[in-house]
This record gives structure tokens, C-alpha cells and sequence, in this order.
């Protein structure tokens, strides 16, 4: 429970509270195919951060991330690009997100690039 924690979604049909933060993030990523991410906080950059690396030191199988409100996340993505990338902290290729402002392309994205359910890595 955060401080100025928000209401569910009301599209929200199943909904789970943890104590402890990181068990959350476990869950999170365990039963995910892929993430659509909003425009959010410090919480929304540290799921993305974690998940990215875990990507990318292979202890997660990669999977889609899509960056929904362009003007919100690009930005940030360039940051990423312009830093990261420059200094060799990352590589080409490692960081890869969709930002749109389309539901129907973040759709699209997902379905072509899930992996089948049966298939996810269970690190």
C-alpha cells in the first residue's frame, strides 16, 4: 500500500495487494507477456528499469514493452539512447520499446511479439 496510492482501473477484474514491494514486482513480471506503460512515477521507471535488465542479462525472456503517450516518453527515451548507448553501458539492440499513441498499434505490437504463454521463461 503506497501513501497516495491511486483507485483501480475500473476495467480492473482481478486484483491482488502484496506487503512487500519487490514480491509485487515478481508477480508482475511472472504472468506478463508484455507491458503497456503509462505515463506514471519513480514506481513506473523502477518497473521498467528492472524488467529491461533483467532482459537483458537474460534471467527474463524478452518480451514487449510498449511506451503508451509519446510526448510523455520520449524524453526519457532519448535520455536512455543519448546516455546509455554513447557511453556503452548498453548496446544496441538491448533497449527496445513501441511508443505510440495508439491502442491499436500497442495491440498489434503485443500480439506479434508475446511470446506463447507455455513458452515464458520462469526465472
Amino acid at each position: 500500500m503506497l501513501p497516495h496510492e491511486q483507485g483501480l482501473n475500473p476495467y480492473v477484474d482481478r486484483s491482488l495487494t502484496f506487503e512487500y514491494f519487490f514480491v509485487r514486482k515478481l508477480m508482475l513480471r511472472r504472468y506478463s507477456q508484455g507491458f503497456i506503460l503509462m505515463p506514471g512515477g519513480l514506481g513506473t521507471l523502477d518497473e521498467i528499469f528492472e524488467t529491461s535488465t533483467l532482459i537483458q542479462c537474460g534471467k527474463l525472456e524478452r518480451f514487449p514493452l510498449v511506451m503508451m503517450g509519446v510526448d510523455y516518453w520520449q524524453p526519457i527515451s532519448d535520455s536512455i539512447r543519448q546516455v546509455m548507448l554513447s557511453t556503452g553501458t548498453v548496446g544496441e539492440g538491448e533497449i527496445e520499446f513501441l511508443r505510440t499513441d495508439s491502442p491499436d498499434e500497442a495491440v498489434a505490437y503485443l500480439r506479434k511479439n508475446a511470446p506463447p504463454v507455455a513458452d515464458r521463461d520462469t526465472h
